[in-house]
C-alpha cells in the first residue's frame, strides 16, 4: 500500500477501491461459489483500511466498502429496486463505519504481537455484530452472511452445528485478519501465523468434538416444480398434473412452491377438493401454500397448508417475516414512492404470530418456513426445539430467474439443517429446489431453474441436539463480551491518562528578605 499511496490520495478514487474490494467476498457465494475465497476475499479491504492516513478515513473506507458489500451481495435486485438498492446499499453501509476504525485501530501501523492478537478477536467481533444488526428483517435479513458461504464444506457444516452460521463468519474474518496482517506488515508475521494455527486448532477441536446426527428413519418426500407459468388458474393445473404422476411412489409428504395456490381455499372449496383428491390418489399429505387475501380475516397472507385425503387438515402457518419492499413497504407514508421506480409491494402482507409444527399423516412432524424465513437461523432452532422432524422452506425466486439468487437462496438451507440436526427440503415454484440431509450434506441434485418436473428424495431423519439448537447464539453473546471488555479497557486507559499524577514535593523558597540564621524575618 505505501507505493500506492500516491495514487490512492484523491478521495474519491480511494473510496472507489474501497467498495470494489468490499465487493470481492460475492465469489464466495452462489452461483460461482469459490468457497476458498472467502478465506482471503476481505485481504484487500482490510490491507486497504488499516493503511488509512487517519481513523475518520478508516471508518470511510469501512462505509464504501459495505457499500460494495452489500450492493454485491444483493445486486440481483437491481431489476426491482433500481437505483433504490444504492440508496439501501449506502444506508446500510454506514454498519460498517465502526469496523473500518477498529481495523487501523489493531492494524495500522507496525502492530505489536499484543495488539495483532487482540485484533483476531475484536476486528471478528465487531463484523459479528455489523451481520447481527443488519440481520434484522427490517433492514433485509440475514442475506449474504458471509458464513454461509461454506455450505458445501462439511466440515465447515459440522461447526454450524456448534456455533451456527455466525462461528463460521467469526473463523472466516478471523483468518481473513491473519492474512491481511501476514501479507502486509512483516514485522507482525509471527504473530499472524500464531493466530492463524489457534484457529486451526480451536476448529479441529471443535470439529472433532460436535456429536454426529443419529439416524433413526427416512421418509419419503416430493418436490412440485412447475417453472415459470403465468397466472394461478395455469400453475395450478401444471402443479395437479406433476402431483398425479407421484402417484404409487410411497411417499410420505408432498411440497408445493411459495405462492402455489393463488386463492384462499376457504374462498375455493373447489381447489381444496382438488387438493384432497391428489392426496388421496398419492397417499400423501400435501403442503401447499396459499398467496391470497384470506376468507375469515382482513388482509393478504402468505401460509403454508397442509392438505389430507380428507381435505384441509386445519394446519396453518403463516408468514411472519416479511420481505421488505417486497412484500411490504417499510414506513409506506415515506417510502411508498417506491413502487413508482420498481417492482415493489403495492399492498402490504399481513404477518403471522408464531410458529408451527404440523403433524403430517405418516407421523411425520414438520416445520413450515416461507421464502426467506430459512436465512434466520433462529426460525429453524426453534422449530427444532418444538419438535420438528423436517424443516420445510417454501419459495419462489422467478422473479430472478436468470441471476444469481436461486442458487444462493437453496445453499442457505444446508445451514439451517446443519445448526439444527434436522433435514430440510426448500421447494420453489421455479428453482433452484433441494433437499440436505441432518448434517447439511446435499441429498440427490437440485432441481434447477430450467425445469418443470417433481422430484423424490428418500430422506433420513435424525434425533437429538445439537450445541447451537441447546445453547443458541452464544457465540454473538460472547463477540459482544469481547467488545465489551475492549471498551471498558480503553475507558480505564483513557481515565488513567488524563488523571494527573502525584506532584513531586518542593521546599519553599527563600526570599531575598530573609535571614539565613532566622527564616521568615
Amino acid at each position: 500500500m505505501k507505493t500506492l499511496g500516491p495514487w490512492l490520495a484523491p478521495p474519491w478514487r480511494r473510496s472507489a477501491v474501497a467498495a470494489l474490494a468490499g465487493a470481492l467476498p460475492v465469489f464466495a457465494f452462489p452461483a460461482p461459489s469459490l468457497w476458498w475465497f472467502a478465506y482471503v476475499a476481505l485481504v484487500p479491504w482490510i490491507v486497504l483500511v488499516r493503511s488509512a492516513p487517519t481513523g475518520k478515513r478508516a471508518a470511510y473506507d469501512g462505509w464504501c466498502g459495505g457499500f460494495g458489500y452489500m450492493v454485491a451481495v444483493h445486486h440481483w435486485l437491481l431489476p426491482s429496486l433500481n437505483v433504490f438498492i444504492f440508496v439501501l446499499a449506502a444506508l446500510l453501509g454506514a454498519l460498517w463505519v465502526p469496523w473500518g476504525w477498529l481495523v487501523r485501530r489493531f492494524l495500522g501501523g507496525v502492530p505489536g504481537p499484543g495488539r495483532v492478537l487482540a485484533g483476531l478477536l475484536v476486528v471478528p467481533s465487531a463484523w459479528l455484530m455489523v451481520e447481527l444488526v443488519r440481520s434484522w428483517q427490517g433492514l433485509g435479513g440475514p442475506w449474504g452472511v458471509l458464513g454461509s458461504s461454506q455450505w458445501q464444506v462439511e466440515p465447515a457444516l459440522r461447526l454450524a452445528s456448534v456455533g451456527g452460521v455466525w462461528l463460521l463468519s467469526f473463523l472466516v474474518v478471523a483468518v481473513n485478519v491473519a492474512v491481511a496482517v501476514l501479507l502486509s506488515v512483516r514485522e507482525s508475521r509471527v504473530p499472524a501465523v500464531a493466530g492463524i494455527v489457534a484457529t486451526a486448532a480451536a476448529t479441529s477441536v471443535a470439529w472433532v468434538w460436535s456429536p454426529r446426527p443419529d439416524v433413526d428413519g427416512r421418509v419419503r418426500v416430493a418436490v412440485v416444480q412447475p417453472g415459470v407459468i403465468d397466472g394461478p388458474d395455469r400453475r395450478f393445473d401444471r402443479e395437479e398434473q406433476l402431483t398425479r404422476e407421484l402417484a404409487g411412489r410411497g411417499l410420505d409428504l408432498i411440497v408445493w412452491g411459495e405462492s402455489s395456490v393463488g386463492y384462499d381455499l376457504g374462498h375455493r372449496p373447489d381447489l381444496a377438493r382438488r387438493i384432497a383428491a391428489l392426496s388421496r390418489e398419492t397417499k400423501a399429505d400435501i403442503l401447499v401454500n396459499v398467496d391470497a387475501r384470506r376468507s375469515d380475516r382482513p388482509g393478504i397472507y402468505k401460509s403454508s397448508v397442509l392438505v389430507g385425503p380428507g381435505g384441509l387438515t386445519g394446519d396453518r402457518y403463516d408468514k411472519m417475516r416479511l420481505v421488505p419492499f417486497g412484500e411490504y413497504i417499510p414506513a409506506r407514508s415515506l417510502l411508498g414512492w417506491v413502487t413508482s421506480v420498481g417492482k415493489a409491494a403495492g399492498e402490504d402482507r399481513r404477518r403471522g404470530s408464531e410458529q408451527v409444527v404440523m403433524n403430517v399423516g405418516h407421523g411425520l412432524r414438520v416445520g413450515p418456513m416461507v421464502c426467506f424465513e430459512s436465512a434466520f437461523p433462529d426460525m429453524s432452532r426453534h422449530l427444532a426445539q418444538d419438535g420438528a422432524e423436517l424443516l420445510v422452506a417454501q419459495s419462489a425466486t422467478s422473479s430472478f430467474q436468470q441471476s444469481w439468487a436461486p442458487e444462493q437462496h437453496a445453499s442457505l438451507a444446508a445451514l439451517r439443517a446443519a445448526e439444527s440436526g434436522r433435514p430440510m427440503v426448500h421447494a420453489t415454484l421455479t428453482g433452484v429446489s433441494a433437499v440436505y440431509g441432518p448434517s447439511g450434506r446435499r441429498i440427490g441434485s437440485w432441481v434447477g431453474t430450467d425445469r418443470s418436473s417433481s422430484a423424490v428424495f428418500e430422506i433420513p431423519l435424525a434425533h437429538g441436539i445439537t450445541p447451537y439448537v441447546r445453547y443458541g447464539d452464544w457465540l454473538v453473546h460472547g463477540a459482544i463480551l469481547i467488545l465489551a471488555v475492549w471498551c471498558a479497557t480503553e475507558g480505564v486507559r483513557s481515565i488513567r491518562l488524563r488523571r494527573p499524577g502525584p506532584q513531586p514535593h518542593v521546599p519553599p523558597a527563600r526570599t531575598v528578605r530573609e535571614s539565613p540564621v532566622r527564616p521568615g524575618r
